[in-house]
């Protein structure tokens, strides 16, 4: 799905700061959470006190939507040949290069936007962050990730840049995320339970489900759902 909007120019990485100057009123619950939530409210797997890990961002970005379907989130499918989440949906992000700077301070923000270029060709210029949540750890890629909350201010064209790295490129209604109808507890073969959101013709699970998951609630979007609705996931996962 792309999203329609005006071209930039000059450097879209330059002074990368955190701004609520002019945003929604309806992303006042999110501003709220990502300023009091704490760490282990998100998730129980948590950066190594070592410093081990290798230092990654995500780009969880929000958008007006279109029409009567309202604001909606930009995600991205991983390929399937990727070594690690090969196929996974996730929020556009990876890896901090020497060149976004320090990972203690706007580092991870310049990888969000570098990473959601590179994967989905969204223009950066067109991105106001305005806040980050405390980093997480993935486990089984070692990764200690700082999710980057940013509002498309100024939407542009996005889609599979790299098949190589990203299946499709794609929007989600926050009215769908938390529509229970859509929602599921994912099962890994393994026995770890966590959340899921059967939308957009895929499955949203992992660590991404997960982020959602606390973000509706601790905004207060959150609906009762049938936390007994199970949904298997493949031993390949």
């Amino acid at each position: 799905m792309t999203q329609g909007g005006k071209a930039h120019t000059g450097d879209p990485h330059a002074g990368v700061v955190l701004s609520k100057d002019g945003l929604p009123e309806w992303l006042d619950p999110v501003v709220r959470a990502a300023e009091t939530v704490q760490p282990v409210q998100l998730s129980r797997f948590l950066p190594p006190e070592n410093g081990a890990g290798r230092q990654s961002a995500v780009l969880i970005l929000f958008g007006e939507g279109e029409g009567e379907q309202g604001p909606e989130l930009l995600l991205m499918e991983r390929a399937g040949s990727l070594r690690s989440h090969a196929g996974q949906p996730s929020f556009p992000g990876g890896a901090l290069d020497p060149e976004d700077g320090d990972p203690k301070a706007d580092g991870p923000l310049r990888a969000a936007l570098r990473e959601a270029e590179e994967e989905t060709g969204l223009d950066p210029a067109g991105v106001q962050l305005f806040g980050v949540l405390p980093k997480l750890y993935i486990p089984v890629s070692h990764f200690v990730v700082t999710p980057v909350l940013g509002w498309w201010r100024e939407p542009s064209p996005v889609g599979v840049v790299d098949p190589n790295e990203t299946a499709r490129v794609f929007t989600v209604p926050v009215a769908d995320l938390t529509n229970p109808a859509n929602r599921a507890t994912a099962v890994h073969p393994s026995g770890h339970r966590g959340p899921a959101f059967l939308v957009e013709s895929t499955l949203v699970w992992g660590f991404t489900a997960g982020v959602i998951d606390r973000l509706l609630h601790y905004a207060g979007w959150e609906r009762s759902w049938d936390r007994e609705k199970l949904v298997p996931l493949d031993w390949r996962s």
